[in-house]
């Protein structure tokens, strides 16, 4: 091995800048080959009017995140089973994505995969990853609430058998949890990818966060995952940055934001996402904010949602919501991060 590769920060910041080319170099050859087939995204007609003109911009970018972290993740992380298990609901999450983004494009609409649908095949990918690193790689079921003593046993009840000589464990409590943190989080991350360059920039910023809390558990195989999540958002945003030339789509969207969740449960930082992911928090709130108030009230609190829609209504440009945004989601983070460094120094 390069003497100058065994230096984990070395690693770290070679994930995220070969991350960060490769999407760059592969993302124009992408939108060519989707502008000569004709995919395009299909906008929604009962969102804002000025949207209307992004129809038959290339959609489907989130294959290149997918393939150029997947990449990185083989040329340089060591395979472990937490690593796998992130890698692998990467890229189930964003295939499920793919199957909504086709259904759309064929269909040429702006609605794809029925809700129920989508939701059964997070619960699947959910059971698939919480067993795998309940019974593989040693994950606790524990979750603690932070900067507290306070610890949450979530392992029983359970169901134990065998399949052969491998016992298997199935904590109830703990996979809901798992399911809760991996359907809220790809969800909110598609709500969020509304705005150019939005979901992408506040990814970044995302998993800066949760590569500094893999790093710090020891766990570079994690780290390099999202320091290469990080870098492929960056050199995607290139391209997706006011005015878009291409969009994630769900691929992306679904897909980035189980790899948020799946690090989050996976560093044991599962109540941490809240503030880590907090800008997903105020999106998705919005929207149940706004749906409440209209079938309980008869009024809208919104003049649309999810909430940066709002705040288009009143007048802000693309730009400028998706930079308050991204400072709004940088701050989040880094409180974040702040509260794991001080439970982490506690606890050592």
């Amino acid at each position: 091995m390069i003497t100058y590769l065994r230096y984990p920060t070395y690693q770290l910041f070679l994930a995220a800048l070969l991350g960060l080319v490769v999407t760059a170099l592969l993302t124009p050859i992408w939108i060519k080959l989707l502008r000569k087939d004709g995919v395009g995204q299909v906008i929604r007609i009962d969102g804002p009017q000025q949207h209307l003109t992004k129809s038959g911009t290339p959609t489907m970018g989130g294959i290149i995140i997918l393939f150029t972290v997947a990449a990185v993740y083989s040329m340089m992380a060591s395979a472990t089973m937490r690593s796998l298990i992130a890698l692998l609901t990467l890229i189930a999450c964003g295939f499920v994505g793919f199957v909504d983004d086709y259904s759309k494009v064929v269909k040429a609409r702006s609605l794809g995969l029925k809700a129920r649908s989508k939701i059964l095949w997070q619960l699947m990918i959910a059971i698939f990853a919480g067993l795998a690193a309940v019974n593989f790689a040693g994950l606790e079921t524990n979750v603690q609430i932070p900067l507290t003593h306070v610890i949450i046993p979530l392992g029983n009840p359970a169901l134990k058998f065998s399949i052969g000589h491998v016992g298997i464990v199935v904590p109830f409590l703990y996979l809901a949890l798992v399911f809760l943190i991996i359907t809220a989080t790809t969800n909110t991350v598609n709500l969020t990818d509304g705005l150019d360059g939005l979901a992408a920039g506040t990814v970044t910023i995302t998993m800066l966060a949760y590569a500094g809390i893999a790093f710090r558990q020891g766990r570079l195989d994690l780290a390099i995952i999202a320091a290469a999540i990080g870098g492929a958002s960056i050199g995607f945003l290139w391209f997706n940055s006011y005015p878009a030339s291409i969009f994630m789509g769900d691929t992306g969207s679904l897909g980035l934001g189980g790899a948020i969740a799946i690090l989050a449960i996976l560093t044991k930082t599962e109540l941490l996402l809240v503030f880590i992911g907090g800008i997903y928090v105020i999106e998705g709130l919005s929207v149940i904010a706004q749906v409440i108030s209209y079938r309980w009230f008869k009024t809208r609190i919104l003049k649309m949602a999810p909430i940066h829609h709002h705040f288009e209504m009143i007048g802000w440009s693309e730009t400028q919501i998706m930079m308050r945004f991204w400072i709004i989601s940088g701050i989040l983070a880094g409180i974040g991060f702040g509260l794991y460094f001080m439970m982490a120094t506690r606890g050592s």
